[in-house]
């Protein structure tokens, strides 16, 4: 007799971890997650779990926000199949089109259940290139010694790439730079304004850092999610590859940069889009030779793990940006995929993401 892989239940509630340090980017600060864990249990007995973050005005969603939408979702799709993972995904896109990251933790939720049911790893279920992948680690807009003293440290600890946060200040952002590029001289350096700048800012502040003798690697949304010509001119003109972020939140997206040549690099994060959504866009990256980054929000190892299968089971991500669970000072996760040394250990012998959380029944 089969199994049955109808949805039973769904539980959300609060997911919260104290930060080892502030962290501020140039649109926000935050100092504890406050996401939501959605789990989901089949009537075969798997459970899976997802994650919803909310960094407003990064998310449309606030932590009350996204417990009020998931509960009422959560109510909708009890007896759903799980295995019609991708007409939820659909319905959902169609009745929640401004709150992606609350569709994002339901999508998570059901596709590590039927991974779970099925008894396979996540990173089989998305292709199986690989079981491991190595994740930069992000520097906050900081004062220039506790960016190089940050900088030593993660050199000491293994890390070769090394995520910078700007966009507020361009002189303070290049006397960061210079303080981290003295502290780790070999990294590879991926520049995130987090839509803080102008083109012509943007391009007045690569030529200083060319002058200081630092050569970044890639540049990070750059200009404002909107500002398709000055994305363009940037990926025409600043001598180092452009990377989409909040400019990509959907295929349609995708589609508009691949076609206009906006960017060299889409940043999937599967909290803008949903599961689905983000393999829409994979697929479009790839056809139209555009390269893969993975990134995520401020996220536990719920969200980072999924994230790791996705990337890891897709194959072909150049840039993995995946390491807030490392600037956590506690982990609530039981389970899941290991880190070490800023690299993602996936264990194949363990079904869907492996990761949990204690719930209270």
């Amino acid at each position: 007799m089969a199994r049955s892989t109808r949805i039973r239940r769904i539980d959300v509630g609060p997911l919260e971890a104290a930060l080892e340090a502030p962290f501020a980017i140039a649109s926000s600060r935050l100092d504890r997650v406050r996401n939501v864990a959605v789990r989901v249990l089949l009537e075969d007995g798997a459970s899976g779990f997802g994650e919803t973050p909310t960094l407003p005005p990064v998310t449309a969603e606030d932590p009350a926000t996204a417990l009020a939408y998931l509960r009422q979702e959560a109510q909708a799709l009890i007896g759903r199949e799980a295995g019609e993972w991708r007409h939820i995904a659909a319905e959902l896109r169609e009745r929640l089109p401004g709150l992606p990251a609350v569709r994002a933790g339901l999508e998570m939720a059901l596709i590590d259940a039927l991974a779970r049911s099925f008894d396979i790893p996540l990173c089989r279920f998305f292709g199986g290139a690989a079981a491991s992948l190595a994740t930069d680690i992000t520097i906050p807009l900081c004062p220039p010694a506790v960016a190089e003293g940050l900088a030593r440290r993660y050199r000491a600890e293994g890390f070769t790439t090394l995520k910078v946060k700007i966009g507020r200040d361009a002189e303070a952002d290049i006397a960061r730079l210079v303080a981290i590029h003295r502290g780790h001289p070999d990294s590879r350096l991926i520049l995130d304004a987090n839509a803080g700048y102008t083109a012509g800012a943007a391009l007045a502040l690569l030529g200083e850092l060319r002058r200081a003798g630092i050569a970044p690697a890639l540049l990070e949304q750059p200009v404002a999610r909107e500002d398709w010509e000055g994305l363009g001119r940037l990926a025409r003109e600043a001598g180092v590859p452009v990377a989409a972020d909040e400019s990509c939140r959907s295929a349609e997206d995708a589609l508009r940069i691949a076609r206009d040549r906006l960017a060299q690099v889409i940043n999937i994060k599967l909290a803008k889009c949903g599961v689905a959504a983000a393999l829409d866009i994979a697929a479009i990256a790839r056809a139209s030779g555009i390269e893969l980054m993975i990134g995520g929000m401020v996220e536990t190892r719920i969200a980072m793990g999924f994230s790791a299968h996705f990337a890891a089971g897709l194959g072909g991500f150049r840039w993995i940006d995946l390491d807030t669970p490392l600037l956590l000072a506690e982990d609530p996760v039981l389970g899941g995929p290991r880190l070490e040394r800023g690299r993602y250990l996936l264990d194949e012998g363990v079904a869907g993401h492996g990761g949990g959380l204690p719930w209270p029944e």
